[in-house]
């Protein structure tokens, strides 16, 4: 899984750089070499000490300002490209560094020229991770390969006709979508500089539109599923196996650009499977979930429904879902194993103290979201009725990862019309 995800991030990195066609070309390259520092918070009790953090990024991106396509006209003219760089998490020996590359997109907000928004959403590789005998105390990553976030703000403080000089501020995540355990996460807040270092070589075209230009249009959509993902248990219980998920969603389509619609989806978790019908502790004889051994896979299996949105550029689309979760009877066993002790043996001891059912359960047994990327296989600007896209989503449990998963997905688009 995590060459597949390394290979999927490289190529959905270079989709996004590329978001505009040769006939077409309209849009600035900019460089932007940006340096960070900030703070590394606690992943864990007894977390190594460290100095600040300090970042390294190198921006390959196109400048969209003067892009005539209707997606870089709607979203004013975004800045779209990859990112590549070094994190020192200011502790060589524990904590190492991470190399990064990340597609992102940065946009203007409160209607400012100087004001903007980045979001990146990529893959890391890091030198130290944890390891029980020789480095215990640092528990924010297992996997050599994790997923990278990142959200800030930028302002120019300097605009000049080749260089403008930025100032930032923002938050910066790595986790590894519970593929492996302890998997406790780098939480990074950060200040930077950079410099957008443009190219010149293409000049404002008169003739751009403007976004009311262009119709206001609608859509309907129907669209199905089928993902693999992996996750693990417990400490106890930390080799990985299967999330098999099934998907439908209906929804609306506007500007050919932006999905929202409601769906509901069916998972079937092979750990949960495994415990429940291995009869291992909390499912045996006289135990508090013994009547699960009476069907284990439907005790394994969840249902819900989720609400989703997506925007698209072209082939790449960014979505977001958030989910009800209406049947998922194992997460109980989840919760008690993994709030207890957190060398949990597979025969618990005496002392062990089980995760007590509290309002942090409930919310995160009920509460289910996705986040991740598509690759369309045809372009969704040209608004095709047919299309089949492959994503790669980080799932979770009100905010706290559950699985990784890959997925290849059909999409039908009907019922055009101008609104």
């Amino acid at each position: 899984m995590n060459r597949l995800l390394t290979a999927f991030f490289i190529f959905l990195s270079f989709q996004l750089y590329c978001q505009e066609f040769p006939e077409e070309k309209r849009s600035n390259f900019i460089f932007t070499p940006e340096f960070m520092i900030g703070y590394t918070t606690e992943s864990n009790g007894l977390f190594p000490d460290r100095t600040l953090q300090t970042q390294l990024q190198f921006n390959f991106g196109w400048d969209h300002s003067y892009n005539p396509q209707e997606w870089a006209r709607r979203l004013k003219g975004p800045k779209t490209g990859i990112s590549v760089g070094y994190t020192d998490f200011g502790n060589k020996d524990s904590l190492g560094g991470a190399f990064t590359l990340m597609p992102f997109i940065e946009f203007d907000i409160f209607r400012s020229k100087r004001l903007r928004s980045l979001v990146g959403m990529g893959g890391s590789y890091f030198t130290k991770i944890y390891d029980e005998i020789e480095n215990p105390r640092n528990q924010a990553v297992s996997t050599d390969v994790a997923w990278s976030f990142r959200a800030f703000m930028h302002y120019d403080l300097f605009q000049g006709e080749k260089i403008d000089w930025r100032a930032g501020i923002g938050y910066f995540h790595h986790s590894n979508g519970h593929t492996r355990l302890p998997n406790q996460g780098y939480n990074s807040f950060l200040v930077s500089v950079s410099a957008d270092v443009k190219s010149n070589e293409l000049k404002e075209i008169p003739q751009l539109k403007d976004p009311s230009d262009f119709p206001r249009r609608v859509n309907d959509y129907v669209s199905f599923y089928g993902s693999y993902g992996l996750n693990v248990l417990s400490l106890a219980y930390n080799d990985k196996r299967a999330v098999y998920t099934v998907s439908g969603e209906y929804g609306k389509v506007l500007n050919g650009m932006f999905r929202v619609g409601i769906g509901f989806y069916y998972r079937y978790y092979e750990h949960y499977f495994d415990y429940i019908n291995d009869e291992e502790f909390l499912v045996r004889d006289g135990e508090e979930f013994e009547e699960f051994t009476d069907n284990p896979w439907w005790y394994a299996s969840n249902l819900g429904i989720h609400a989703n949105g997506e925007f698209t550029l072209n082939h790449i689309g960014f979505n977001v879902q958030l989910g009800v979760n209406i049947h998922k009877p194992a997460y109980d066993i989840d919760w008690r194993i993994n709030q207890g002790w957190d060398n949990t043996p597979r025969e618990i001891p005496p002392n062990f103290m089980l995760g007590e059912f509290d309002s942090k359960y409930r919310l995160k047994k009920t509460l289910a979201s996705r986040m991740g990327l598509k690759y369309y296989v045809f372009d969704t600007s040209k608004e095709p009725v047919n299309n089949i896209y492959f994503g790669l989503h980080i799932n979770a449990n009100g905010g706290q990862a559950d699985f990784t998963d890959l997925s290849i997905g059909y999409v039908y688009n009907f019922n055009y019309r101008e609104r």
